[in-house]
């Protein structure tokens, strides 16, 4: 997509955001040549800060290639916010509910026709304590297998520095935003497969495994060697404090 075909509302967006994220943030891009001149295209993207969606866009933006993301849609009710999120062609997510398939079909069409959809697969902010990707859902993998769209990874880290996972705003010192574009994902082995419960989980721990990589490399440290099951975590929580619970009654 060429920038011409960026668009007013995406513009407007660009002239509201940059400035603030120019003076108040350093930056260190790598990766850009990963980020498809022409076509439909998918970006898989870590969260850990609920500023992650503005440092990506501004990444992206300037590639010429901007980012159509996935977004809840109580966002899209909101004043000012969701006529910019309409207008930059932003994708209402309907959790657990009957229209929730619209949100799959709304990301073929927009990367049959040539856009990118961006992904966060983790669903939701990341609950691994150091930060680290968890397991992804099936999302991305599903999309990305039915159209054969490249899958190019991202990993960006220092929003979070800014802003923590439910945690409170520390602006200054002044915070450095690192957005890495990797390769696309090899998911060829998976094409022509049955989307099963199987190759989907096999495709998006595929993507995931790369994003991490990613991650890893931004922040010069090695990543887990499994990634953090929240689900899991929970249940496990729970157990601990039952038994907590039924040794303090017996005591």
């Amino acid at each position: 997509m060429s920038r011409r075909r960026i668009g007013f509302w995406y513009r407007l967006a660009a002239v509201i955001a940059k400035p603030p994220l120019v003076v108040l943030f350093k930056r260190d891009w790598s990766g850009t040549e990963h980020i498809p001149a022409h076509g439909g295209f998918v970006t898989a993207v870590n969260h850990n800060s609920y500023l992650d969606p503005l440092s990506y866009a501004h990444f992206q933006y300037n590639t010429g290639r901007v980012p159509r993301f996935l977004a809840k849609a109580a966002l899209f009710k909101a004043p000012f916010v969701g006529t910019l999120l309409r207008g930059t062609g932003q994708i209402p997510v309907y959790r657990e509910s009957s229209d929730a398939i619209d949100a799959f079909r709304a990301a073929v069409d927009a990367i049959e026709r040539g856009e990118c959809v961006a992904f966060y697969p983790e669903g939701t902010l990341t609950r691994d304590p150091d930060h680290w990707p968890m397991q992804g859902k099936t999302g991305a993998a599903r999309v990305a297998l039915l159209t054969k769209a490249p899958v190019v990874p991202v990993a960006q880290w220092g929003a979070n520095h800014a802003l923590p996972p439910y945690g409170k705003l520390r602006l200054f010192p002044r915070k450095t935003l690192r957005v890495k574009a990797g390769p696309p994902v090899d998911l060829s082995a998976y094409y022509g497969l049955e989307p099963t419960t199987e190759v989907l989980r096999a495709a998006t721990d595929t993507i995931m495994a790369s994003v991490t990589e990613l991650l890893a490399e931004v922040r010069g440290e090695p990543a887990p060697t499994e990634p953090y099951d929240h689900r899991r975590a929970r249940a496990e929580q729970r157990r601990k404090s039952e038994r907590s619970q039924a040794e303090g009654e017996n005591t």
